[in-house]
This record gives structure tokens, sequence and C-alpha cells, in this order.
């Protein structure tokens, strides 16, 4: 498979300057180990993927050895990456216990899932690690991967130039979302996407047992997958899966910590007249969504192409803020009157808005802009690559 340069390049270059131990969170199969391996090809370095057994008994026979005899015994590398870390539960204290002694190597875990084990990690390195988080590709990543983009392609040159061949790339993002493997093996994607969507994004939530019915979360996936782009009713989803609204926040954090989702909170300075408490749930891949639906229709008749145009552009910001360390915080905005704006991106204290429409038919609101005095842009199927190349 060719590998697909990525925006996160720079930032790991940055962080493996450092001492400090660096998690690598992100969904399986967003190309952690991919970009890892790229990376490190010229350093002396050793990987361990704790999902093959072998591996994980290596590192079990390790743990029981001085630090500077465990690495020894692993040849001395430069880098240690461990893959797939939270499958060893005792591996923070290990790592801590190594970084305390200040063993000549970087050690980089990665994980897939930043449910409990990993959290756990992170805690007993506190002080000690970096955070890389790796989205799925980003719209200006995938552009780079197409058979016609040289590098000396600039943004202008881009938009000038190469529109009908950005509105292609767009459509089949929208559709396939942005894995990796949906760019480098395209005449199987679907089928790889139905896979991902039926097991593999819920790996480590079923492995660590935090689910009771595998079929439950199925179908609340189902159901938000029906629901992009709307306000989301932790009761009415409760009624529908016939659980308690505990076990349905429970079961969307646990989603929301396997990368699957992420939640926009309300956006309000005025709790009488704008809507404060709500949330809209969007999917971090499209064609994860898709797949659930078992809709992969390219057609721009399909019923719910303003919804999945939605959760296109705004995952397209998440990915952007998420690779940029989360400098920004986003938001949709609604007044109990009913005017609305799609997305607003707040840092500190600046707000950006953005009504998101996939074709120029809808208005840009001016309440908002009234009472915030920011304008709205809009961003459509014509305007998008303003904003993501």
């Amino acid at each position: 498979m060719q590998y697909i340069t990525r925006d996160a390049e720079l930032i790991l270059a940055k962080f493996l300057a450092t001492n400090k131990v660096l998690l690598v969170l992100g969904a399986r199969q967003v190309g952690k180990t991919t970009l890892l391996e790229h990376e490190l090809i010229k350093d002396q370095s050793v990987f361990l993927n704790l999902d093959i057994e072998i591996d994980k008994a290596q590192l079990t026979a390790r743990a029981a050895l001085a630090p500077p005899d465990a690495l020894k015994s692993l040849g001395s590398p430069k880098v240690l990456v461990v893959d797939e870390a939270q499958r060893f539960p005792e591996i923070g204290q290990l790592v801590k216990g190594w970084y305390d002694t200040k063993l000549p190597v970087k050690i980089i875990l990665l994980g897939s899932s930043s449910v409990n084990l990993m959290d756990k990690i992170a805690e007993a390195l506190t002080g000690r690690n970096e955070k890389l988080y790796l989205p799925p590709l980003t719209f200006r990543e995938v552009a780079r991967a197409q058979s016609w983009y040289k590098s000396p392609y600039t943004k202008t040159i881009l938009l000038q130039n190469f529109g009908r061949q950005l509105q292609a790339v767009m459509r089949e993002a929208l559709v396939f979302g942005s894995y990796p493997e949906t760019i480098a093996v395209a005449e199987a994607r679907a089928q790889y996407l139905l896979n991902l969507a039926s097991d593999y994004v819920l790996k480590d939530v079923l492995q660590l047992g935090l689910v009771k019915s595998p079929d439950t979360i199925r179908r609340l996936l189902l159901l938000l997958a029906h629901q992009i782009g709307a306000e989301v009713s932790i009761t009415e989803l409760a009624q529908n899966l016939h659980l308690a609204r505990q076990t349905v926040t429970h079961y969307l954090d646990l989603l929301e910590r396997s990368f699957v989702i992420f939640r926009l909170p309300a956006f309000s300075t005025n709790q009488r007249k704008e809507i404060a408490k709500n949330s809209k749930i969007y999917f971090w891949d499209t064609g994860v969504r898709n797949a659930l639906l078992k809709e992969f229709s390219i057609s721009e008749l399909r019923a719910d192409i303003g919804a999945l145009w939605e959760n296109w552009v705004v995952a397209e910001f998440a990915k952007q803020n998420l690779l940029a360390g989360g400098m920004d915080t986003l938001y949709f905005w609604r007044t109990t009157a009913g005017s609305e704006v799609d997305l607003v991106i707040k840092r500190k204290g600046a707000l950006r808005a953005f009504e998101i429409s996939w074709s120029k038919k809808k208005r840009t609101p001016l309440t908002f802009t009234r009472l915030y005095k920011i304008p709205v842009a809009m961003i459509t199927r014509d305007s998008f690559g303003e904003y993501f190349l």
C-alpha cells in the first residue's frame, strides 16, 4: 500500500526531538504504525505489537529485568515503539520506571482507545509524556495522495486549475470517508468499511468488557448514524434502546473515547434565550457512518446529503483541530426562537462562525452576527476548498 504523506509528520518530528514518552492516539486503522515506521526508517528502532502474543510475551519477560538489562535484551534501540499499548495493563508503571532511570531510548506508545487503560498509562506518566492524536486523513492529505497531484501545487493553483478533480475527490471522501486504506485500495473500500464498522472500530470497547451487549451498542451507533447534524436526546435514545439514561451516556462516552464519534456542545452566553445544554454528535469518518447504514451512493440526490455534508465539514475542522493540539473549541449555536449556526469555533476568546450547506439555497443567518458582531461564512460544495486545502 502506498504511503500517504501526513500533516502529522512535522508535529511528530518535534516530539521525537524530546526525551519524553510519546503517546500516539487515534482510532484503529488510521495509520499510526505506518506513520511511525515511515518516520523512523533511518533510526535504530524496535517495534512491539501487543496484539501479537509473542511480542506481548517479550515485553512481559523484559518487565522483570532491571531497566538497563531490559533495554539491552531488546537490542539497545534508540527508539522503542509499543503498539496497542493498552493491551498491557502495567505498561504505564513499567515505562515510568524506565524513563526515570534515564535510559538512552525514546519510548513511543501507540493506542487505539483512550478508554480506561490509556488513561491509566497517561496518569502514571504525568509530567513525563506528550500526546499526538492522529485522526483519519484530512482532505488536504487525501488530495495529496491523488495521481494528478504534484508537490509544487499551492492552494491557489489547486483551486484555479483542479476544481473538477477536487470535486470528485470530495464526493468520494464524503461517501467512503478517509481511512488510508479506502484511498489506497479503492476497489475494495465498501467491503473494507463494512468490516471496519461491524467489528474493528468497536474492538477495544468489546475486548475490555465494558459493554454487556455488543448488539446494543451497534444499535446505538445506527441510531446516531441517522441523527447526524441533529441535537441528540439521551432520553429518546434510552427509550429506543430500552436502556437507562446513565447506560446510554456511558456508551456514548466509550464511543467518543474510542474515536468513533465526537460531540459538539451548544455555544451560549445567554441561557434564557440560547440553547445551552444540548449537544450534537458527529462521526469522525463519514465512511464509517455510511457503512453502518450500508449506503454508499455518491448521488447528490440521496435523502441525507445535507446532513452528510454537514458531518463531513464539521469533521474536517475537528481533524484539523485535533492535529493542532486542540487549540480550538467547536460548538453549534441555536436560540430558543429557532435561529441557528451550524459551527462556531472559539480560540482564546475569538469566534468564527460557519453555516454549512450542500447548495447555495440556504440563507446566512443574521441573528448571530447581530448578537456577536461576527460574520457567518457559508461553506458549500463549491467553496469548501478555501478551508481545507
